[in-house]
């Protein structure tokens, strides 16, 4: 499976947590607009994993701010698809400048990513396809990460089902299924199904997300389906769930189990 590595500019995202009897009337609507990621394998809901490790200061200010509703927030962000050796991870910078949606995106080599989280300094050589785009954007992420002293936080990790409109990806709908939360040990291999935690989301996670005006179809689609925008921040809901299992004993933090 290959992933796009170019950048990726402004968008809108609206968030509502549905169940899967609205999820399946959704996805037939839909299908008259988009169509299915070109990423999605060949299965009845081509689903596919997404994995992210995110990174915070020591003291979860990045957490705290989306906790906050700060209108102005930023993630920091490590995606991946799969363990393969050599497939790329991506760096992401997700920015929230009030409702409009921000990032940026480097494919780096997965060989070079620890030793990037560490704190070193980025290399050209550090990226799949060095450009110099994705170059400023990787310098841009680690520097951030060393203002605010970041360390490997959580992995939050789910299945995907995406459809994108057919000629660009201009628009885009995803329905997220089966969140689990893991702690970060050292290693950016997505953690198997005994070392994660299932956080109480009830329902599926869709997301709309357009770049330019609502598109009338989807402004319909709300409507004809009654959907109730919320907030869903899966890093946060990640992080609670872990903090609230560690101070209960159930999971060890990644501190503790190296001391």
């Amino acid at each position: 499976m290959s992933f796009s590595h170019r950048l990726q500019g402004s968008r809108f995202e609206l968030k509502y947590v549905i169940d899967e009897r609205r999820a399946a009337a959704i996805r037939d609507f839909a299908r008259g607009h988009l169509v299915r990621d070109e990423h999605a394998p060949d299965t009845p809901k081509g689903e596919y994993v997404v994995s992210s490790l995110y990174l915070d200061s020591p003291d979860l200010t990045l957490a705290r701010a989306t906790q906050r509703g700060l209108r102005n927030r930023v993630k920091l962000r490590i995606r991946q698809y799969n363990n393969d050796p050599g497939a790329p991870v991506f760096f992401e910078i997700k920015r929230r400048d009030a409702n409009v949606i921000l990032k940026q995106r480097a494919a780096v080599r997965r060989d070079a990513a620890t030793r990037l989280i560490r704190g070193r300094i980025p290399r050209r050589s550090d990226l799949l396809k060095p450009d110099g785009e994705q170059y400023g954007a990787l310098e841009r992420f680690c520097e951030l990460s060393r203002c605010i002293g970041a360390i490997g936080q959580v992995f939050v990790n789910y299945c995907r089902e995406a459809y994108v409109s057919p000629d660009s990806n201009a628009v885009r709908l995803t329905f997220d299924r089966r969140l689990t939360a893991a702690p970060f040990y050292g290693t950016l291999r997505i953690p198997d199904d005994r070392n994660t935690l299932a956080p109480r989301v009830r329902g599926v996670v869709l997301e709309l997300k357009f770049t330019d005006r609502f598109p009338k179809w989807m402004r319909e689609m709300v409507c004809a389906f009654d959907l109730d925008r919320g907030s869903m921040a899966k890093y946060v809901v990640c992080v609670e769930a872990l903090r609230s299992t560690h101070l209960a004993g159930i999971i060890k933090h990644p501190r503790e189990v190296a001391s």
